[in-house]
This record gives structure tokens, C-alpha cells and sequence, in this order.
């Protein structure tokens, strides 16, 4: 099966007029918005004079080919600039999902000055970034390098993160850092580090098997399990990040991929619920990122009805399953207007917002209007606990 990139270029078909907003004014801003799921693209100089000078001739860049396009230069392995990656920099009709160059994106997708005027639009107060499709959303390029050269340029990025895309306006971006995956206690080591740097977050594999690695039962990640909960780092888990999604048919239109993204959320909370990591750090958080909410009813219904032939205490003792879900996973939504009235059953204390800028899926910058329909019926104290405080809870924001 291909892995989401190929996906992703498959479905690109010609590219037409590509067309850059405008400026834009502020949308009236009926509520606060943290959007614990955006993307950035990262910039052509990211790794310029950020890793050892040892690496510097093999630190990834930017090559434009004969025809335009760029692509990024990974260990002399070439991978597209992705139209997917800006979708909602360019007007409606006139974007493109596949290979593209630097000139032709907005500069709010790669530039945070500009990036923060477009948060400003819609009224993002804060923002969770997660890397392009070419870097993976978990930073799984950097597995696929040279060892040495892959954790130099890992660091390299985390640094940029901090300092550029998180530094440059204080408090708008949360700093969400990238997790060396070859080697747990490294990646240990790395977490404890960054936190005192100021990360919040890191961007992990929502499935570290389908890349290669052990999988989440084996106890091979409780090193970095246990500096994430150690830390208060929360796991961050977006769909795709295995670099990979539920596609049922090797040709199925982009329709299916993106009408599948929940149960993409739902096999990785039970796979992580079940496989006991929730039990052996019990102060863990995990953010499921871009499956919405309207399957987490369903898995509750499922676990229920499996109690039934099921002893679930002899894997979690006196607690409950459902009870540990909604104690150590956090849920982020765009638009699930028929699973908010169910909000109590998913625990309005563990949804956080999602704008998803500036991919096809993302409601910016329409995203005030959006939740105006969304919280039409729901008290105010609850809408502002999803909106905003939850997610500012979570990642420890003053």
C-alpha cells in the first residue's frame, strides 16, 4: 500500500492557476480559539548553520527541478514540496495538492510573521504546528537518514521550532518538538532536555510498527514513555503520522481517505488504550490529532458490549477502560456538529479545537462561523472550556 505522501500525489491531478490570498481583515471573533492541530512548512534556510559543520553539505535542502517544482533533499533521497501542505494559502479554485515551489505558496504557511497574521484573521490565540507531509508528521524523514546525520538534523529542527517558530511571537505557537524514534532512551534524554527548553509537546508515531520499529506492546518505548509523563510532555498522535492512513481499496478516491481520518483516531486509542501504557504511567497525556469525536461514542459503546464475554480486570484491576480513555487521552475536533450534543460521554474537560491550517480539511477562515452553528445550544462555560481553556490546561499555557 502506498504511504500517505504517494497518496497525497496520486490524487494531486493537473495544476491549474494557483492564486495567493489577499490580506484579509479580522472575521468577528465570537470566541477564543487554541487550535491544538495546525501545520507549518518548513522554511528553504531551516537547516542553514543549525547543524554540525561535519553535516552541513548533507543537511536537507531546497533543489528546483527543470520544470519549476521544488524538492526537498533528504541524503541525496528527493521529496516533493507539497501544494497539500499551503492548501488554504491560495483562493478557492485556484490551489493545487501536488509538487509546487516556494514563489508560488503564501507565505503565512512557512513565514510565522505572516503565519500569525492569518491566525489573527480567524482569532487563533495559540497554536500547535505539526511538520509537512514530506518531513512526516512524527519527523519519520529523519529515521529514514543516516543515523548521525538524522538526529543532528532532528535537533536542527526542534532548534528552529523553539527559537523561529515558536521564538519569534511569544506565546502563539506552542512548542511542539520532534522525538528521535531510533532509540527510546535517547529520545528519553531529548524529552527531559527540551522540556526545561520550554516544549510542551511532541509530535509521536500513532503506530511506531508500521515504520519498522516494536510495537507499542513490547515496553520497548517506556524510557520515553516515562520522561513524557515525568516531564508533562503530552504525546501528541496525528493521523498519518505512521505515515500511513485507512484507505479500504489500493485506488480509492481522495473521498475515502479523508472520510476515514476518525477511525484512524479509534484504532490508535484502542491500540494504545489496550496496549497498557495508560496503566504503567498513569499521569500520561495523549492528544489524538484531526479524528474528531463522533467515534469515540462508538468506541465506548464497543468496550461496553465487549464486558460482556471480556474480564478487563485482569489487564486494568479496579478501573475501568472507559474511565482510563477519558482520564489519560485528549480529543481535538473541527466540525462534529451531531457528536457535540454527546460531548459528556467523550468528557467536555478532554476536547480541544482544531482549525487544521492550512490543509484541505481546515475550517480557516471560516472557523468563527463554523463553531457559531457547533455551539449554537451549548452552555457558555462548556464552549469556552473546548474553544480555548482545555487545550491551554493541557499544554500549560499561562
Amino acid at each position: 500500500m502506498p504511504d500517505l505522501l504517494e497518496r497525497i500525489l496520486s490524487y494531486a491531478g493537473e495544476k491549474g492557476e494557483l492564486i495567493k490570498r489577499g490580506a484579509m481583515p479580522p472575521r468577528d471573533r465570537r470566541y477564543r480559539i487554541v487550535s491544538a492541530d495546525d501545520h507549518l512548512i518548513e522554511p528553504p534556510d531551516l537547516f542553514e548553520g543549525r547543524v554540525e559543520s561535519r553535516f552541513a553539505n548533507r543537511a536537507p535542502k531546497i533543489e528546483r527541478d527543470d520544470v519549476g517544482n521544488d524538492w526537498w533533499v533528504f541524503d541525496n533521497e528527493r521529496v516533493p514540496l507539497l501544494g497539500a501542505d499551503a492548501y488554504m494559502g491560495w483562493d478557492n479554485g485556484h490551489a493545487y495538492l501536488g509538487p509546487v515551489n516556494f514563489d508560488e505558496m503564501h507565505p503565512a504557511v512557512y513565514d510565522i510573521r505572516e503565519r500569525v497574521k492569518h491566525m489573527d484573521v480567524t482569532g487563533v490565540e495559540a497554536s500547535l504546528n505539526f511538520p509537512s507531509a514530506p518531513f512526516g508528521f512524527a519527523g519519520t524523514r529523519f529515521l529514514k537518514m543516516d543515523a548521525d546525520l538524522g538526529l543532528a538534523c532532528l535537533r536542527a529542527f526542534n532548534d528552529w521550532h523553539l527559537d523561529v517558530w515558536a521564538g519569534t511571537c511569544p506565546g502563539r505557537i506552542i512548542p511542539n518538538q520532534l522525538s528521535w524514534l531510533a532509540d527510546p532512551k535517547l529520545a528519553a534524554d531529548e524529552i527531559r532536555t527540551n522540556a526545561e527548553r520550554g516544549f510542551r509537546a511532541v509530535s509521536f508515531s500513532e503506530n511506531p510498527e508500521k515504520l519498522g520499529l516494536p510495537s507499542l506492546h513490547t515496553g520497548h518505548w517506556d524510557p520515553f514513555l516515562e520522561a513524557c509523563e515525568e516531564t508533562e510532555t503530552v504525546i501528541n498522535l496525528h493521523v498519518g503520522s505512521s505515515s500511513s492512513t485507512v484507505v479500504p481499496s489500493t485506488d480509492s478516491p481522495p473521498a475515502v481517505l479523508g472520510a476515514l481520518f476518525p477511525i484512524n483516531a479509534m484504532a490508535t486509542a484502542a491500540d494504545w488504550l489496550f496496549s497498557g501504557i495508560p496503566l504503567r504511567f498513569p499521569k500520561i497525556k495523549i492528544a489524538l490529532s484531526e479524528g474528531g469525536i463522533g467515534w469515540v461514542p462508538m468506541f465506548i459503546d464497543r468496550i461496553n458490549h465487549m464486558a460482556r464475554q471480556l474480564d478487563y480486570s485482569q489487564q486494568f484491576g479496579p478501573l475501568d477502560p472507559i474511565d482510563v480513555l477519558r482520564r489519560n487521552f485528549w480529543f481535538t475536533t473541527f466540525n462534529d456538529q451531531l457528536t457535540l450534543p454527546l460531548r459528556d460521554l467523550v468528557g467536555v474537560d478532554h476536547i480541544m479545537m482544531e482549525t487544521d491550517y492550512p490543509h484541505l480539511d481546515s475550517t480557516w477562515p471560516d472557523t468563527q462561523d463554523i463553531l457559531a452553528v457547533q455551539f449554537a445550544d451549548i452552555p457558555d462555560d462548556e464552549t469556552q472550556r473546548i474553544t480555548h481553556a482545555n487545550a491551554r490546561a493541557l499544554y500549560g499555557l499561562a
